[in-house]
């Protein structure tokens, strides 16, 4: 651990305002946003520049001191929570945001910049950042990067990895790598931007990033469909997804999951009687598609009830049933027993024997928790929430991801390994791509100090 002459060396690099050391202040920085996971750490540092993360990474190297890099602090794998005492790095203060350039539809923005403030610049200059998530006003783009995350346009345009044209990173003893030329064709070597996507913080500490922007689709479509059952919901999106032209997103929700809205969120229900299974769909472009998904929607087998959109205002309306999941989930589990949140990717043609599963698979290791099912059945990815888990619930967490692995599935779809799905890696990735990422972590990190307990631990 270090001392208090540390502590002065990192004041001096930042100021003493932004090294943070009493327990009152760190605490936010300690706890994950599901309450679930939870550290300790002496000291939130909160750099200002590059060149004052250059300087404190040099300074931890030499002291052997371990370090988390973190950013919005949204994920939901403790992968930004320091679990062994690490020293936090917060970079919400790298939230610069750069010109746009609107003929090469990009920009470059600092790390601590939320996804919604990139989103609101862009829109100044007429485009549009892709990365969309529930939680974009205060997760952060480096977050994002770490965690190559993807939200609810996957389907039309890709995860973050899709999104990063370049990067400016810190690596462990100090030095920085930075390319942001962010051309379109570069073909110079390794492509350390899409290596550090999905690194979770272990091999460098992203400040800064070249953003591709897309065209914004100033004509909106949103209708809430509801279904029979699970099967013909899953096979509807499936229809949907080349159907229509400018498909942005299938959300898949459960008349469960819509009531547990309305209960904590006083929401009124969005049909009279809630469908077992209902499919929120989205299609933007330059052109209305309204007519369009209507058509299609209309001649798809074990439609019911449908509610479409009249404009912005009622397209919030029906993306609030999905959006707020997450937060009535959290308010069942409560803060004694916050809820496990597997997410998870399911091949297509798996999806709906899945979703029809996993509560029984739960239930019989854990017959008095409750599993709550969402997600992006445009891509395959569904969140499975557990809330009444009774101890640290790993027989839960065990059961389910083995049971993604059966179906050929992956045991994270978007918030990385973390520290919470380390023990069931293997599922996914063979012994020798083990060794490569150890490999490339120790290539990298060799000092070991950047977030040692996430993805392949120290």
């Amino acid at each position: 651990m270090a001392g208090p002459a540390f502590i002065d060396t990192l004041v001096d690099i930042v100021g003493p305002t932004h090294v943070l050391t009493s327990e009152d202040l760190t605490s936010s920085y300690v706890r994950d946003w599901t309450g679930r996971f939870v550290g300790s750490t002496y000291a939130v540092v909160r750099p200002g520049n590059v060149d004052e993360v250059a300087r404190v990474m040099a300074a931890c190297e030499t002291a052997g001191i371990p370090v988390v890099p973190q950013g919005g602090n949204t994920g939901l794998v403790g992968g930004g929570v320091p679990r062994s005492g690490e020293i936090v790095l917060s970079l919400t203060r790298l939230d610069t945001i750069g010109r746009v350039d609107v003929h090469a539809r990009a920009v470059t923005v600092g790390a601590g910049a939320t996804i919604a403030a990139v989103q609101h610049h862009a829109a100044q200059a007429g485009l549009d950042y892709a990365v969309d998530l529930a939680s974009r006003g205060s997760a952060t783009v480096g977050g994002t990067i770490a965690t190559n995350a993807g939200g609810l346009r996957v389907m039309r345009f890709g995860a973050t990895r899709s999104q990063v044209l370049g990067v400016e990173a810190v690596l462990s003893d100090g030095r920085v790598i930075r390319h942001l030329d962010g051309l379109v064709k570069d073909n110079t070597g390794y492509d350390l931007g899409g290596l550090l996507c999905g690194s979770e913080g272990t091999l460098a500490v992203v400040t800064a990033a070249r953003l591709r922007l897309v065209p914004q689709r100033p004509e909106v479509a949103v209708a809430l469909v509801g279904f029979a059952s699970v099967g013909s919901a899953i096979a509807a999106a499936g229809e949907w997804s080349g159907a229509v032209d400018g498909v942005e997103a299938i959300e898949f929700m459960t008349a469960s999951g819509i009531e547990l809205v309305g209960r904590h969120l006083n929401l009124p229900p969005p049909f009279p009687v809630t469908p077992p299974a209902l499919l929120l769909v989205e299609a933007a472009g330059r052109v209305d598609p309204t007519a369009a998904l209507a058509e299609v929607v209309a001649g798809t087998q074990g439609v019911g009830e449908v509610a479409v959109a009249g404009g912005p205002a009622d397209r919030g309306r029906l993306w609030r049933y999905r959006e707020a999941h997450t937060e009535a989930i959290n308010l069942e589990g409560g803060q004694t027993t916050p809820p496990h949140k597997l997410d998870v990717t399911l091949p297509q043609g798996s999806l709906a024997q899945f979703v029809e599963e996993v509560p029984a698979v739960v239930a019989s290791v854990a017959p008095a928790a409750h599993t709550w099912l969402f997600g992006h059945a445009g891509d395959g990815n569904v969140h499975v929430n557990v809330t009444g888990v009774v101890g640290d619930g790993d027989e839960v967490d065990d059961a389910v991801l083995t049971l993604v692995a059966s179906h050929g599935g992956s045991i994270s779809a978007e918030h990385g390994i973390g520290t919470a799905k380390v023990r069931w890696l293997h599922l996914n990735r063979s012994a020798t791509e083990l060794e490569v990422f150890r490999s490339l972590r120790d290539a990298f990190d060799p000092s070991g100090i950047l977030n040692p307990s996430v993805l392949v631990p120290r």
